[in-house]
């Protein structure tokens, strides 16, 4: 397929669509603007059906038509109705749950609204406004666009990534790659990066309206004509629902105190923020967005709202003020930062040589004055932190179609987030892929059964760092059927396969009978507000305590394996062994089931050297018994 393939930054707050050729990356603009704030208003048309308006337009009438404008979508894609409920209070548009507790935005079908609803998925919203940046390629280039590559947060999951490209399917786009944002940001900072510098370390914090990434990289660039950058990825971390609405989020909360506190004063009844009309509440999130922008610029910015007939409300804050409410979201970012740095020192990053910073949050003076702080650099601010994302999803489109300059080539080498595994026996993890791998990657490993005759085996996948199942997250379930056999005859081989979009294949074959099953896994949606924090803290938290449980919980799989197989030789060829010898295999066998047996009831309770000493010690006196067993069977086969 022909054509131009586009760069595109689907936002949370505002989205950008960038083209390159030659003469470099620009992005694309419409009527003399280049930003579309990620806005889209949904109105009956008076037939039955429904017309949209996406971006500024929209974005203007939301106080007017709250109900049934839809911002900040990107925060509800690929997430369920739970995840997103902490959001609900601060959204003037009516959020339910959709299939598989899917969240899903209801708007009513009249005005007044009636009970009448139509349900759109966040999916729809974002395709809405990537047909926006698709005409505005189009008009702007000339042609038909039908291809693209769109940026997402690094730390977005498998379901926010396959939403992603659900919604450029629905928009008639062909996502021919996705992108983390921080790496594309890098791509537009190494562009001018000179040769003669060398390799470079580079943190790239991303803060933009709903997300935040983190990511550690190097760039090599090229030392020759025709060979192409490098841009490694040594590290990552992030939060996927951490932004700048929730800068926004804490100034309405401010608002909203003050306001029932004037209420109770004036005798009248105070009211919680969710008890407020739909228009109020998206009047004091445009409010502290204003307020959040002009402090920024200056010392003190006034605030005057009219709440009802009865109220009006005037308020002045300082920037000290606003750097005080948001200390707590900034130390969360800084924590991140500090973890993939720790990452990318282990593969050999000493210090951090530019930080380059991305997303409009960034603008804000204590962001930058605590990120040059946290990685002891003055923070990069030469390039416009609401273009260069997209600038750098133009730079690999270009790469791609090859419509770019060949002296601009790179090659991106992106990592996994978090780790990939599935479940064994006694619910443990086993890792096939680890974090910060880089995609595309591709890993393989043997199993086998622990009961006899098992018809059909289930193969779960999930995601994490801690070692049980129980405390990671589940992304898929998968049956591979098999023709009954003994356990542990069966020879299972599973592979995980992430391609470069950061999409997993899980395939499985049993290797005798040729059985095979697959997946592509796409789970129901995404991950919670403070799961990736927690899933990284908890991991090092409780990192001794799962590492001997999960090597307790496969020594029962192994043990009760090698107790049956050697219990039913035992009294086999019970006739063939000395007694004396036959004697410490029993000794040693019921050992064996004892410590089974209480594991299972409890595994605290076991030491595991103890354990595994125990189980080398049959395994090492059972080694006779095998020959015999052996030979009778090499005996049975020539008869």
């Amino acid at each position: 397929m022909g054509g131009p393939i586009v760069g595109i930054d689907l936002g949370t707050t505002n989205s950008l669509v960038a083209y390159c050729d030659a003469k470099g990356p620009r992005v694309l603009e419409s009527e003399g603007r280049r930003i579309v704030p990620s806005v889209v208003r949904y109105e009956p048309d008076g037939a039955g059906g429904w017309r949209t308006i996406v971006g500024g337009i929209a974005s203007e009438g939301a106080i007017q038509r709250p109900l049934h404008t839809v911002s900040s979508a990107k925060r509800l894609m690929g997430r369920s109705l739970e995840d997103a409920r902490e959001d609900l209070a601060y959204l003037s548009y009516r959020v339910v749950e959709g299939e598989n507790g899917q969240a899903r935005i209801a708007i009513p079908a009249g005005d007044p609204p009636s009970a009448d609803a139509r349900l759109v998925t966040p999916q729809e919203v974002s395709a809405e406004i990537l047909r926006e940046l698709r005409r505005i390629a189009r008009d702007v280039l000339g042609e038909e666009v039908s291809r693209s590559v769109v940026t997402v947060p690094a730390y977005f999951d498998d379901a926010q990534r396959q939403a992603t490209r659900d919604a450029g399917r629905l928009a008639g786009l062909e996502v021919v790659r996705v992108v983390n944002e921080p790496t594309a940001a890098a791509l537009a900072y190494g562009l001018g990066l000179d040769p003669a510098r060398g390799p470079q370390t580079v943190a790239v914090y991303d803060f933009g309206g709903g997300t935040f990434d983190v990511s550690i990289l190097k760039i090599i660039p090229s030392e020759a004509e025709g060979e192409p950058a490098i841009y490694q990825v040594l590290a990552t971390a992030g939060d996927t629902h951490l932004g700048g609405d929730d800068i926004d989020y804490e100034i309405v909360r401010l608002f909203a105190e003050d306001i029932s506190e004037i209420r109770r004063r004036a005798g009248l009844e105070a009211v919680e923020l969710m008890d407020l009309a739909p228009q109020t509440r998206r009047a004091l999130v445009g409010f502290a967005r204003l307020v959040k922008h002009r402090l920024s610029e200056e010392q003190t910015a006034r605030v005057e709202i009219i709440v009802d007939e009865h109220l009006r409300y005037e308020r002045e804050i300082s920037r000290e003020e606003l750097e005080s409410i948001m200390a707590p979201i900034v130390e969360r970012t800084l924590r991140a930062c500090e973890r993939a740095r720790r990452d990318a020192e282990r593969k050999g990053a000493a210090k951090i040589d530019a930080a380059v910073l991305v997303g409009g949050s960034t603008r804000i003076p204590l962001i930058r004055r605590r990120v040059g702080e946290a990685f002891g650099v003055e923070a990069y601010t030469a390039l416009d932190p609401d273009e260069v994302v997209a600038l750098g999803a133009g730079v690999q489109a270009s790469i791609l179609a090859g419509t770019g300059d060949e002296s601009r080539a790179s090659l991106l080498l992106d990592v996994i987030p978090l780790s990939l595994g599935i479940e064994t026996v006694g619910g443990a993890v086993a890792k096939l892929i680890t974090r910060n791998s880089a995609v595309p990657a591709r890993a393989t490993e043997m199993f086998s059964t622990s009961v006899d005759g098992q018809g059909e085996i289930k193969l779960h996948v999930v995601q994490g760092e801690r070692e049980m199942v129980s405390d990671c997250r589940s992304l898929g379930v998968f049956i591979l059927k098999v023709p009954p056999m003994p356990a542990g005859v069966p020879q299972i081989e599973v592979e995980f396969m992430v391609d470069a979009n950061g999409v997993l294949n899980v395939s499985a074959i049993e290797r005798r009978s040729q059985r095979q099953a697959q997946m592509q896994v796409v789970p129901n949606h995404g991950l919670t507000r403070d799961e990736v924090e927690r899933i990284e803290s908890e991991s090092l938290e409780h990192a001794r305590e799962d590492m001997a449980r999960h090597r307790v919980v496969d020594l029962i799989a192994n043990s009760r394996l090698d107790c049956k197989w050697i219990g039913e030789r035992l009294e086999r060829f019970a006739t063939e062994l000395d007694p004396p010898y036959a004697s410490e295999l029993r000794v040693k066998l019921d050992a064996l089931i004892r410590l089974v047996a209480a594991a299972q009831s409890d595994w605290r309770s076991i030491d595991p050297d103890l354990f595994y000493r125990t189980k080398q010690e049959l395994d090492e006196l059972s080694v006779r018994l095998q020959e015999i067993a052996i030979s009778s069977t090499l005996r049975e086969g020539q008869g």
